[in-house]
């Protein structure tokens, strides 16, 4: 899978720009707040249909403009596709792939897979659970467009289970609702907490590897899935259930669900020590690192072609022989790194200045 070209029209601080790359190493080089991680946010919101930053998309339109406009070309095994993305201040976005529009954004994913890595994806480590789920979440829905509906399907029923424990109603009632929502609930959650539990398995090996080649095998990392478990759907099912009567009274309580896929985390240790709480900065960055390489491969594995790899200013971050082995790493696929000063071999070097060639 390879990005031949984009183009992006009052995009961020693109006004009208074009640019083909190579299908090795991508340097994407220029001075600060130049437009650097404008340019590759636009081709990760060609992979999952929304952007990396803003929380309200026309964010990303030229201030004076009323629509913003990204399109790319894609060449995967099998053929050539485009991407379309066409932003409005004023309608809803508009997604087409091969010039046909598309109703959900189910139906973009896969059509390009990438990874995406900056100083900022350091809270996949150190912040919240629902940071490591996100990743979970992203990586399974690019392989499985199944798994992305199910996710839907999951965050429409606890909605629905959330509503009924606020509202006011006798106790009996409440009781038989519950175990409506309660079935419903168990079942699409032990689906989800399946998949993530066979991922995360099939990354581990990969994340040990791609740990010990960045830190010359001084480190080894483990990932653990935390929360409901279980080897099969029914298994995770029954402790699901279990579960949620338990926390029966507490979630009454509190008026929201306390327990589920949606509440479940990862583990990380290195070298048998929690790196989230007592990891320093450079080993949470590494291994934040470790686990978007190990995506990588397993992304591959699954679907059967390369993704892509963003990295944001992440040379920056890294001491001389990660950085070193982290850009021999970038040659098993298309890499667009984004850097103020780069040295060394690469297949393409674009120069970025207030959002131009």
């Amino acid at each position: 899978m390879k990005v031949k070209s984009l183009k992006l029209n009052n995009y961020r601080n693109y006004s009208d720009f074009r640019v083909e790359f190579s299908d090795g190493l991508n340097i994407i080089k220029g001075a600060n707040a130049q437009g650097k991680t404008n340019l590759i946010e636009a081709i990760y919101m060609c992979s999952i249909g929304k952007s990396l930053r803003a929380t309200k998309e026309r964010q990303a339109i030229m201030w004076d403009k009323e629509r913003a406009y990204i399109s790319l070309e894609v060449e995967k095994k099998f053929g050539k596709s485009s991407i379309e993305i066409i932003l409005s201040k004023t309608a809803k976005k508009t997604v087409r792939i091969n010039k046909i529009p598309i109703k959900k954004i189910g139906e973009l994913l896969g059509e390009l897979n990438a990874v995406f890595f900056s100083p900022d994806e350091l809270k996949l480590i150190k912040e919240s659970p629902e940071d490591r789920r996100r990743f979970m979440d992203i990586s399974l829905s690019q392989m499985s467009k199944a798994y992305f509906y199910l996710l839907g399907k999951y965050e429409r029923i606890l909605a629905n289970r959330n509503k009924l424990l606020k509202e006011e109603l006798s106790r009996e009632k409440l009781l038989s609702t519950l175990s409506i929502w309660d079935e419903q609930l168990s079942t699409v959650g032990s689906k989800i907490i399946l998949s993530r539990i066979h991922f995360l398995e099939s990354l581990a090996p990969y994340a040990l590897l791609s740990h010990k080649y960045l830190t010359s095998d001084a480190e080894e990392l483990k990932l653990e899935y935390t929360g409901l478990t279980g080897k099969t759907e029914e298994e995770v099912k029954q402790k699901f259930l279990q579960a949620l009567n338990k926390n029966l009274e507490k979630d009454i309580r509190l008026c929201y669900t306390s327990v589920g896929p949606h509440r479940d985390d990862i583990k990380v240790t290195v070298n048998g020590i929690d790196v989230r709480a007592f990891g320093s900065q450079g080993q949470q960055r590494t291994t934040a690192l470790s686990l978007k390489l190990a995506e990588l491969e397993i992304i591959e594995k699954q679907t059967g072609e390369k993704p892509i790899l963003l990295l944001d200013d992440v040379l920056s971050e890294l001491d001389v022989n990660r950085k070193k082995r982290l850009l021999n790493f970038c040659k098993k696929t298309q890499t667009f790194l984004t850097c103020t000063e780069f040295e060394g071999e690469a297949d393409k070097v674009i120069v970025i200045q207030k959002g131009k060639l």
